[in-house]
């Protein structure tokens, strides 16, 4: 909760006071949908915003993930999975 109450002191707008106030006279599922609406727009932006993303750090990303324990177990399960699909595909009918 720390983190709440830094940022509540280091912004403390009257604007957001107001929004605040007004966001408690809506029902509960309004407040879903608001917070749902929120954070789907503000991930949006972050897939919009390319300007941090550099080919090298993409590349370091993707060798990252090749070399993950977890990554490489999953991708066994899926290949396992389809195996049988992909045998499916070469025997003639």
């Amino acid at each position: 909760m720390w983190r709440y109450d830094f940022l509540c002191s280091s912004i403390n707008s009257s604007k957001l006071n107001q929004i605040e106030q007004s966001i408690r006279y809506l029902s509960r599922e309004e407040q879903l949908w608001l917070v749902e609406r929120i954070i789907h727009k503000m991930r949006v932006r972050s897939l919009n915003d390319t300007s941090n993303i550099t080919t090298e750090s993409l590349e370091q990303q993707l060798a990252n993930m090749a070399n993950d324990p977890a990554i490489q177990a999953k991708l066994i399960g899926i290949n396992q999975e389809f195996a049988i699909t992909e045998m499916d595909a070469l025997i003639e009918k």
